[in-house]
């Protein structure tokens, strides 16, 4: 049977509700954004502006510019791998930290220790592969406008760079820290005292 829980409200008057109005606003901190937070929003804005440059000429003119397609799903890309490199910085990648609370603290540490070099390794080798594959398609040329695909890989291959160097970083700090997201997770979302 469910029981019925009530509500309660805290009554309130209209001035307190204006006095709320006029209370000092916290200063915006953007210091906890790196460099590629700032490059993935610009292009997501340039993102933005492409489509709706094409919703406008498809729906309101009725001619669609055929390149707005195009650009847009290579800033997407650029985006998702400029993202990504925010990701590794604050640590934000899913991962699995069951195991971890099943073991040693010893071994946790070294595992998760293992983990972070592994994934410097694996982004150092993924920018590798980029670099090579960006040096065989060097004169492809996008589909709808006369302009080389290359960029976009080279924004990849530096998102994988930045993402190796960032896992250097947080094994750094978690060298320091004795602890990773892995072992206390609590410490990292702030469900728990660091």
């Amino acid at each position: 049977m469910l029981r019925e829980t009530s509500e309660t409200h805290t009554p309130i008057t209209s001035e307190e509700i204006a006095r709320t109005f006029e209370e000092a606003e916290a200063p915006v901190d953007v210091s906890g954004h790196g460099v590629e937070d700032w490059l993935a929003l610009a292009i997501f804005w340039l993102m933005c502006g492409c489509v709706f440059l094409q919703f406008f000429t498809r729906y309101v003119l009725n001619n669609s510019f055929a390149w707005t397609e195009e650009i847009a799903i290579y800033c997407l890309v650029a985006v998702v791998f400029l993202g990504s490199v925010g990701c590794v910085r604050l640590t934000r990648h899913i991962h699995v930290d069951f195991l971890y609370r099943m073991i040693s603290p010893g071994l946790a540490r070294v595992m998760a220790t293992l983990v972070d070099v592994a994934k410097i390794a694996v982004f150092s080798y993924l920018a590798v592969l980029v670099w090579r594959y960006s040096a065989l398609i060097d004169d492809e040329r996008m589909t709808t406008i006369d302009f080389p695909k290359s960029p976009l890989f080279y924004i990849v291959f530096a998102s994988f760079v930045l993402m190796a160097l960032r896992g250097v970083q947080v094994l750094i700090g978690n060298v320091r820290r004795g602890y990773s997201v892995l072992e206390r997770p609590g410490a990292f979302d702030g469900s728990q005292e660091g």
